[in-house]
């Protein structure tokens, strides 16, 4: 379509199919002002890109990791602070993340949590159903009329009091392909982040509260500076003040880890603080570092916060933000309770509560959940540390980390283990078979498993393979070894489908059996496994729209 605003007058090209309602959100002047941001930025964001694959080269080629010394006169620089935590975002002790389905919305919206963090990234398949949808839905919220009644009869209604809304987009590594903008796929994030604002901004402002986001898979200050700037200028397009957006941002990559100063400062004027991203902080250490075979790590259940490197990166994050006036958010706690097993409950409850009882003693403001059954054990951990206190902004960590403590991943204990493989493999295929089917986050073993932990799950067999490691029960990793114990997985997935008559998933094994080895196994690391399972989900859309 060509576009008549004066702020744009390229071509805009929507080349998803058809989606009922669609026309309220894919309006011409929404896709003008998506345009018009991903025109002016997209030059900037390629750049970055490319910096992020000449960082991960010099990494492979045996440089290291330290703090930047061009921006030591910022994290020496004691006066500056980011901006006083706006409304809504004052009180974070609990937020429960998950995507953007109306289901998945109502249930987090009446969870009792302080912030929903509505997921169009590691919890959502990106269809274009999905992206459009999501949008709607948010919408609907804000209007108060997401309520629905499933086709079992059930019915899904919103509470009197919601939760403060904070979207996360997509990364800046992933394109949307369903709209290109003279002739090229737009930016994924600048498509969520800017439909999202362009529709609801004001309606968030009316409420009393704002536009906020949560930032994903930042590698450097410098991606925060474009994030920043893609923030003016949004606000200055549609009239809204500067610093009307907030944005807290995900450190979940071993890059950023070193320049979480610079982060906050690129974006104090619309910052609200920092989140310990875990698992994907866990893959980037991998992702970055797994070359080395000092860097080797067990299995990826004996990886807890707890162990060195992951201790110290939170124990930074901690000082950082409250040394800057910023929020410092926990991670996930992915447990998925069950109705059938008691004792299982019993033993995963106790340990998210020891998990949420270390963050809040270790000084984070709030943190979060997975699932609506986990509110009420973080809401008791926290409340127990902060009682009326919204938040614990005035309490400094006294613990020094240093560049040797980020890196001490060789202080990890733990082993590799036949089972660890199979779980990563069983994890894998049955997270692709449904993220190809359209979901996004999906429930595995009582675990909330989304492409953050399945990233883990391929990088680990990656890394092994790599590196010839021995399990304990004495088997070298090879290629070989993995490709029977997919073929042995695979074959009891089968079977498990066909018995749940889920035989029109079959073919979507076989393609997750393809995608798993193909990321797992090849002599070069994939940067992102959802970069060619993107790929197939578009084969697989446009050959449900050719036989529809």
């Amino acid at each position: 379509m060509n576009d008549s605003d004066p702020n744009y007058r390229g071509r805009i090209e929507i080349k998803g199919p058809e989606i009922p309602c669609q026309e309220a959100i894919l309006t011409p002047p929404a896709l003008a002002f998506v345009a018009q941001l991903d025109s002016e930025f997209a030059e900037r964001r390629v750049e970055l890109l490319r910096h992020r694959a000449e960082n991960r080269q010099r990494l492979r080629d045996g440089s290291t990791l330290n703090f930047l010394e061009s921006t030591a006169g910022i994290r020496a620089d004691q006066s500056w602070r980011v901006a006083p935590p706006a409304p809504g975002l004052v009180d974070r002790r609990v937020e429960i993340t998950g995507p953007t389905d109306r289901k998945m919305a109502v249930n987090a919206l009446n969870s009792g949590a302080s912030v929903w963090m509505a997921d169009f990234e590691d919890a959502a398949s990106p269809t274009w159903e999905g992206v459009v949808t999501g949008q709607l839905n948010l919408i609907d919220v804000l209007d108060r009329r997401i309520d629905f009644t499933s086709d079992e009869g059930k019915e899904y209604r919103l509470g009197e009091r919601l939760p403060t809304i904070v979207v996360r987009p997509r990364g800046w590594h992933l394109p949307e392909k369903h709209v290109c903008i003279d002739g090229r796929p737009a930016s994924a994030s600048v498509v969520d982040f800017a439909l999202y604002f362009f529709h609801c901004a004001r309606r968030q402002i009316a409420r009393g509260q704002g536009p906020y986001f949560y930032l994903p898979k930042l590698e450097n200050h410098l991606e925060a500076r474009l994030w920043n700037d893609v923030f003016r200028r949004a606000q200055e397009l549609l009239g809204i003040p500067v610093g009307t957006i907030r944005a807290t941002v995900l450190i979940e990559t071993i890059t950023a880890a070193f320049e979480m100063e610079e982060i906050l400062y690129e974006l104090r004027e619309h910052s609200a603080g920092l989140n310990a991203g875990r698992w994907d902080y866990f893959f980037s250490v991998i992702k970055n570092l797994g070359g080395n075979p000092r860097f080797v790590l067990p299995d990826r259940g004996a990886v807890t916060m707890t162990v060195p490197f992951m201790r110290a990166y939170t124990q930074l994050l901690v000082r950082t933000c409250h040394k800057r006036g910023a929020h410092a958010i926990g991670g996930m706690a992915a447990f998925v309770p069950s109705r059938r097993d008691a004792e299982v409950n019993a033993r995963a409850l106790a340990a998210v509560r020891a998990d949420k009882e270390r963050e809040a003693a270790d000084g984070f403001d709030g943190s979060w959940v997975a699932h609506p059954d986990l509110v009420t054990t973080c809401r008791e951990v926290f409340d127990g540390v902060l009682g009326a206190a919204p938040n614990q902004l005035d309490r400094m960590p006294s613990d020094d980390v240093g560049a040797a403590d980020l890196l001490a991943v060789d202080r990890t204990p733990g082993q590799v283990t036949e089972s660890g493989i199979r779980t990563n493999v069983a994890v894998s295929l049955r997270y692709l078979v449904a993220w190809l089917s359209g979901q996004g986050a999906v429930a595995i073993n009582n675990l909330m498993e989304d492409a953050a932990t399945v990233e883990i799950s391929r990088s680990q067999l990656w890394q092994w393979v790599r590196h010839g490691v021995v399990t304990v029960e004495g088997d070298p990793v090879t290629p070989d070894f993995v490709r029977r114990v997919v073929d042995e997985e695979a074959a009891d997935i089968r079977y498990q489908l066909l018995a749940d008559d889920g035989a029109e998933a079959l073919d979507r094994l076989d393609d997750a059996v393809g995608l798993l080895c193909q990321c797992a196994l090849s002599d070069d690391f994939v940067e992102f496994l959802t970069l060619p399972a993107y790929t197939r989900l578009l084969e697989l859309e446009r050959s449900a729209v050719a036989v529809g």
